[in-house]
């Protein structure tokens, strides 16, 4: 009687070692490959100066928009003060940098761990607090940030800011946006590599133990205050290297970037995304810059001319609009983000021809 050999339609654990893979099956470390090569290889190739333009500043608030994410997607920790950490990065690279004479690699490392430290401090409220006063708590640790920006002008040279060198590294400029986008994607694998390892981790068990019930997470013996900080203390070296990256990169830093309306933005790029997943801060990276880019372009486009000028004085208000909408309508018709439409994408491949 002959033997019927039976495919399994799906991904089927039998080893411990199996569940903690990172890349399920060999089709999806040959994307990973595939896409590596796009990345460092081919955009680099095809793409004018300011399409890398664009492209670097998505890698930067990619990686900020990660560390955020690993706070409020994976531990539930709401924080408003994002966009002030990724100021204090900045200004911690710029200071070192200027005043002490560190090289970039160490400046941006050093800026890392001190907004580290400053968001371990930000993070003690949520010792006691939690949801919406905790919430309240990190937007005034937001306008203390930005009011030290603007005033402490021994330190941070106040409305005028900082000038900064051009980087170097290990004796090669990065003046150009060419050699910087190197630097940057390096930088942005290396930290995307580190938050998927971290979560596979008893600290990310523990960081999602808090977020789905931080009650029966102290129930099981987590220390949930410990890890709360922990996490803070991640998400801001996550922003204060990703700020640090970005005031290089510009090589000039003003406090006039750090508002609440940056926090914000970071915040649209995770719920946009995805909230609890890594892919999705890189989708919503992408989908915020671009629309920043269209936004200015449309404005500049009316601006131009002058039957139509009037209509660019009122695209430049509704920045603060388009983004609140966008980010109403994700949670309505997606409120798992594009990172759930990019899922739904690739099922539909896996399972092509059938639709089930």
């Amino acid at each position: 009687m002959k033997k019927l050999r039976l495919h399994p339609c799906g991904n089927y654990k039998e080893k411990y070692e199996e569940e903690l893979t990172i890349f399920e099956t060999d089709f999806g470390r040959l994307w990973v490959g595939i896409g590596l090569i796009l990345l460092f290889v081919v955009i680099p190739l095809i793409s004018s100066p300011y399409l890398l333009y664009v492209i670097n500043h998505i890698g930067i608030f990619a990686i900020a928009a990660v560390g955020l994410n690993l706070l409020i997607g994976f531990t539930g920790q709401i924080s408003l003060g994002h966009g002030a950490f990724f100021g204090v990065g900045g200004y911690a690279a710029a200071i070192l940098t200027t005043k002490l004479g560190f090289p970039f690699y160490l400046s941006v490392l050093s800026a890392g761990i001190i907004t580290a430290m400053v968001g371990l401090v930000f993070g003690l409220p949520s010792a006691r607090l939690k949801h919406l006063y905790l919430t309240i708590a990190t937007l005034a640790g937001q306008f203390i940030l930005q009011f030290l920006f603007v005033n402490w002008e021994s330190l941070t040279g106040g409305a005028m800011g900082i000038i900064l060198p051009r980087a170097t590294l290990f004796g090669l400029s990065l003046k150009s946006d060419h050699t910087y986008f190197y630097v940057v994607f390096i930088c942005f694998v290396a930290m995307l590599w580190v938050a998927k390892n971290l979560l596979r981790t008893r600290y990310g068990r523990a960081f999602i133990a808090i977020r789905d019930n931080d009650r029966a997470a102290e129930g099981m013996g987590i220390p949930i205050f410990h890890y709360k900080l922990l996490a803070f203390a991640i998400s801001s070296f996550y922003a204060g290297f990703a700020g640090a990256l970005w005031t290089h990169y510009l090589a000039s830093i003003t406090p006039d970037p750090f508002t609440l309306f940056l926090s914000v933005e970071f915040i649209a790029m995770i719920i946009i995304g995805g909230l609890g997943s890594l892919t999705g801060s890189v989708f919503g990276a992408i989908f915020i810059t671009s629309l920043n880019e269209i936004l200015s372009h449309a404005s500049e486009f009316f601006m131009n001319l002058p039957a139509l000028a009037g209509v660019a004085l009122t695209i430049a208000p509704l920045r603060e609009f388009v983004f609140g909408l966008a980010i109403v309508l994700f949670i309505i018709f997606e409120p798992r983000g594009l990172a759930e439409v990019w899922r739904i994408i690739r099922s539909s491949f896996r399972l092509w021809p059938f639709s089930y």
